[in-house]
């Protein structure tokens, strides 16, 4: 079935988030109250809901999106180019940017989109945002009311698991085990909210953020069985 996919029909894409605020003393003290019984289960008695809020980012009630890159094929006269672009700063800016490229150009029922644990984390975080921030949900996410089968998204940490819904493989292992170059150069998820506020390096992200998304690309092709985009045919937008 993957091998019968289109990948011009295919929206590549990945997501950066970071705590809402910069410090836990900037949140008020009914959503502190919110975050403390939040957070109680996976902090456990190691640390104070105060401690703990650098981690704030993963979760959309008390964090934000500060990229969304996305990449796709373009397949004209037997060669392929894979192009990427980023939506960056502002949240609500980027969210109404992002829609604005689905519903211009990836709208059809055919089109999908594809992230590494797409299904958990990007697609749900994206369309809570965009709830918050009181926007209409584009069709690719919203997804009430769809049947499974017609729900438009590709998840390669999925593909891989094989139906073994215990396993989980992350992106930085995934590549390293399928012979793709680590999209972990520069810095990982556990880094981005130093390099945001403490750093200030925005831009720094987005280069990592857009690693991610030709990572997934050159995993599709992997299983695929198809050779991986060289550096020759990687455009950026």
């Amino acid at each position: 079935m993957l091998h019968k996919l289109n990948l011009e029909n295919i929206l590549f894409l990945d997501i950066e988030t970071v705590p809402e605020f910069r410090n836990y003393s900037e949140l008020s003290e009914e959503k502190k109250q919110l975050w403390e019984e939040k957070s109680k289960y996976q902090r456990k008695d190691d640390f104070t809901a105060e401690e703990f809020y650098e981690r704030a980012g993963i979760w959309s009630e008390f964090g934000k999106i500060i990229c969304i890159s996305v990449g796709f094929f373009s397949l004209r006269n037997e060669k392929r180019n894979f192009r990427l672009t980023s939506f960056k700063g502002e949240e609500e800016k980027l969210l109404r940017d992002f829609t604005a490229l689905l519903e211009e150009y990836f709208f059809q029922p055919y089109h999908l989109l594809c992230a590494h644990n797409g299904k958990e984390f990007d697609f749900p975080y994206i369309a809570r945002r965009m709830l918050i921030h009181n926007m209409r949900l584009p069709s690719k996410l919203n997804l009430f009311g769809k049947k499974p089968w017609e729900v438009p998204h590709l998840d390669t940490l999925e593909l891989w698991k094989f139906g073994d819904f215990k396993h989980y493989t992350s992106l930085k292992l995934l590549t390293h085990v399928l012979g793709i170059p680590s999209p972990k150069e520069d810095i990982d998820g556990s880094m981005v909210r130093e390099v945001y506020y403490e750093d200030g390096a925005l831009d720094r992200i987005v280069e990592y953020c857009e690693r991610d998304v030709l990572a997934i690309a050159q995993v599709i092709l992997r299983l695929r069985q198809e050779p991986l985009l060289g550096e020759s045919e990687i455009v950026s937008v």
